[in-house]
């Protein structure tokens, strides 16, 4: 149960980080595991899902789980048990793309939430409003929309909005293995932490050496993520006055410790917006706590909030 109106949402990497991040006040928390999660911040195995229910059940949070990478028919073959341990271990719901994770948690798990987020193609309401015709509860947007398009998806979506406000988000993905492929060509050894995942690379402009954009290989091919971090701190309040459920921290590449004073900032933020939303205003210290343990690398920006997308 959200202690505002708006749900503060945020992924989490192991079970520590969970924890932490529950106790500094998330109000939900997104995982998942190696076969069906497209970009978690870590691998939780059914273990560690069942370990992390009861903690977040505890603190009165709430546990989504990815379901959102791009199903093959072998992936369709385990769907089934997968979304059967899912229920039974108590996940609140699951954050789709395929149609065929739909239909299975509406016939297996018809209690569970359905976050329906096709990454960078959730851009209009209309399409938003079908899924919910179809059972989806959430829609998550696209990270490409501008301020202006997010609160007119809000008030034209018959189901719930989520949007991004803090963190990096993904601008390419593929899924062949490009950094093993181009190691390879030059005749060198890519070694992949835990046979999993690579990290700790980055692609850099010709003429802005400052500019980097992290690269990351794993079982689901290759991701560029964006140069900059998301950080909607010091306009909260224009995201909250426009209705949206649920506003999300992607933790993605950042440190627990990192995550959880993140965490804790934007839930003050929120709840000293909706004790006065008439006269709340933001606290420029805010935004300074968390330019003091960014990472030098990441500049803080507000992506597309005040943008057009440029095509």
């Amino acid at each position: 149960m959200s202690r505002t109106p708006t749900q503060l949402v945020v992924t989490a990497k192991d079970v520590e980080e969970a924890e932490r991040l529950v106790k500094a006040g998330a109000d939900a928390l997104v995982i998942g595991d190696e076969q069906y999660a497209l970009r978690p911040a870590g691998y939780f195995s059914r273990e560690m899902i069942m370990e992390t229910v009861p903690i977040a059940h505890g603190q009165g949070a709430k546990v989504y789980v990815l379901v959102n990478a791009l199903l093959h028919n072998e992936d369709i073959v385990g769907l089934e048990g997968y979304i059967e341990f899912l229920k039974k271990a108590g996940v609140d719901g699951v954050v789709y793309g395929d149609p065929a994770v739909l239909v299975t948690v509406k016939r297996l798990a018809p209690q569970m939430e359905l976050h329906w987020n096709t990454e960078m193609t959730v851009t209009n309401s209309t399409t938003a409003n079908f899924w919910g015709r179809k059972g989806a509860t959430r829609a998550i947007l696209a990270r490409e929309l501008n301020l202006d398009e997010v609160l007119e998806f809000k008030r034209n979506s018959q189901i719930e909005v989520q949007v991004q406000v803090h963190g990096m988000s993904c601008i390419f993905h593929s899924k062949r293995e490009l950094l093993t492929s181009y190691y390879s060509h030059q005749g060198k050894n890519l070694e992949k932490e835990d046979h999993s995942m690579v990290r700790n690379l980055f692609l850099k402009e010709e003429t802005r050496d400052d500019t980097r954009y992290p690269l990351y290989e794993d079982t689901k091919g290759t991701h560029m993520m964006s140069p900059a971090d998301i950080c909607m701190i010091e306009w909260i309040d224009l995201v909250l006055e426009g209705g949206i459920d649920a506003v999300k921290i992607e933790g993605l590449m950042k440190s627990t410790e990192y995550n959880e004073k993140v965490v804790a900032i934007y839930r003050k933020a929120i709840d000293s917006y909706y004790a006065n939303p008439e006269e709340f205003t933001v606290d420029l210290t805010w935004k300074v706590e968390i330019e003091a343990i960014q990472p030098p690398l990441r500049p803080l920006d507000t992506g597309f909030f005040f943008k057009e997308q440029i095509f």
